[in-house]
């Protein structure tokens, strides 16, 4: 098959002429999202500078461009962008001047026929219009009349017709280049159809996304991460997309496919800018979870504590699991399962301050630590202060750990060797457990605006090979910070 140059004006054939022919360059789809919209931009500078009003979708695969039209004699590689021969830059369909001063016969006889219809005309407009303005074809810029110059020689205007074409030939490619931008920057903008305005003046698309009460405490919170983003010119998200990806993954528990493909972004790069999007966040949201003084509590203390403890209660704590995938190593399996679960999962010690925030957070144990060993070893009790009161449930038989920080620990009374309880015990177990749910409804809260703590968690995201928190840590750290962004659910009257 004879291969023959697409370019206009270009007469190359593969069999006479020594020269190379070279396809429309192919859309690269196998080397990441960058690679394949480099590809299809390159494509369409390549269409759009052999400029044929005959090329159809079905016709480029035939399409060949030959060596004569590249500075180089080739085409360049995809990267860098915009090389010398990254399209074809030379002999793009201009025009061949002719440069004959001497006219052709047909070129004559026309001529000799305007000048008889302008004798017979005989308007003096005419005439001078005629005489100042030579006609010429542009299409093979040969002129068609010759210009007597002051000198009295005769002289053609074949320099000035080649600017004039070469001008217009810079205008059409430029024209060209500006339409591929178009199309380039169109293409962009409906990648990032993710922005603050998607957000602005909805909060209740604030709060189906990301769990935080308004628009204002997101941008808030965004403010106060983004000196600590990363972001390079290749980076295919901006930095409040990135926040808002790691929000919505854990208010929604959405799956990687469909981030990805909500974003317009690969697979791979809505995992790695979660990782990195929570690293960040987990190492400045740290102070939202805060542990208030004593003097603090006095001033903000509810009236419901008031009424049945007075001002020394300090903490409500307790226990909550998440499910994890089952381990294949047998130590790791039999240490995270829960008998009170029936499944494997990794328990948190969570306490929350009489207002209703939560005041701290422990690291993960697995499933079968018990709620007295989690206290005692995650540093709970390096928190507290002398005279401090701490409600807790029946699992947690921790009063002589607390005894030892000169602090009081507060349980609901046992039945066991009792036909029943005392009248007094009764009604302080009643009291207690009147303030002690607010704990679990902060669990509850905290599990159920960030539904990824409902899901069973994959075994990677326990995994810590160089003695950092482990991912599954960082999560649990981030939603009870942004829990304590929102709304208390302990009244203050």
């Amino acid at each position: 098959m004879v291969n023959y140059c697409a370019i206009i004006g270009c007469n190359r054939t593969g069999g006479k002429d020594k020269v190379s022919f070279f396809r429309l360059p192919a859309v690269i789809t196998n080397q990441g999202e960058k690679t394949q919209e480099l590809s299809e931009k390159r494509r369409r500078l390549w269409i759009s500078r052999i400029s044929r009003s005959d090329l159809q979708p079905a016709s480029y695969p035939f399409i060949r461009v030959c060596s004569d039209h590249f500075v180089n004699g080739k085409p360049s590689p995809l990267y860098p962008e915009g090389a010398t021969d990254w399209t074809p830059t030379l002999n793009l369909g201009h025009p061949k001047c002719n440069t004959e001063a001497t006219p052709t016969p047909d070129r004559e006889n026309r001529l000799k026929g305007r000048q008889q219809k302008r004798k017979t005309d005989n308007t003096e407009t005419d005439s001078k219009l005629e005489s100042d303005e030579p006609e010429f074809d542009c299409k093979t810029c040969s002129f068609e009349e010759e210009r007597v110059s002051a000198c009295g020689t005769k002289t053609t205007r074949a320099s000035q017709t080649d600017l004039g074409c070469s001008t217009l030939k810079a205008m059409e490619s430029e024209l060209n280049r500006r339409t591929v931008e178009t199309m380039t920057l169109k293409d962009i903008v409906a990648k990032t159809n993710i922005s603050e305005e998607t957000f602005k003046n909805d909060d209740e698309k604030v709060k189906l996304y990301t769990g935080l009460p308004s628009f204002v405490v997101l941008m808030t919170l965004f403010n106060f991460i983004e000196p600590d983003l990363t972001q390079s010119a290749n980076s295919a998200l901006s930095k409040f997309q990135k926040v808002i990806l790691v929000l919505m993954r854990l208010k929604l528990n959405l799956s990687v496919q469909y981030l990805a493909d909500q974003f317009k972004v690969s697979q791979g790069t809505v995992s790695k800018t979660f990782i990195n999007t929570l690293n960040v966040m987990y190492v400045k949201m740290q102070p939202l979870i805060y542990w208030p003084s004593q003097e603090e509590r006095r001033l903000t203390m509810p009236m419901e504590f008031r009424k049945y403890f007075g001002l020394k209660i300090a903490v409500i704590i307790d226990c909550f699991e998440i499910f994890i995938e089952r381990p294949s190593n047998l130590v790791a399996r039999a240490q995270t399962w829960s008998s009170y679960k029936h499944h494997n999962t990794v328990k948190y010690l969570i306490g929350i301050s009489p207002q209703g925030a939560i005041s701290y957070i422990s690291q993960g144990y697995g499933g079968r630590a018990s709620d007295k060993f989690v206290t005692n070893d995650s540093g709970f009790l390096e928190k507290l202060q002398y005279g401090d009161v701490v409600l807790a449930d029946r699992g947690f038989d921790i009063a002589e750990s607390v005894a030892q920080a000169s602090s009081e620990v507060i349980i609901p009374a046992f039945t066991k060797g009792k036909s029943q309880l005392s009248a007094v015990d009764i009604e302080k177990t009643r009291k207690l457990a009147h303030v002690r749910i607010h704990v679990e409804r902060v669990i509850g809260l905290v599990r159920n605006k960030y539904i990824i703590l409902q899901d069973t968690l994959p075994l990677d995201y326990l995994i810590s090979s160089d003695g950092s928190t482990p991912t599954i840590d960082k999560i649990v750290t981030v939603c009870c910070a942004l829990t304590n962004m929102c709304k208390s659910v302990v009244p203050f009257d």
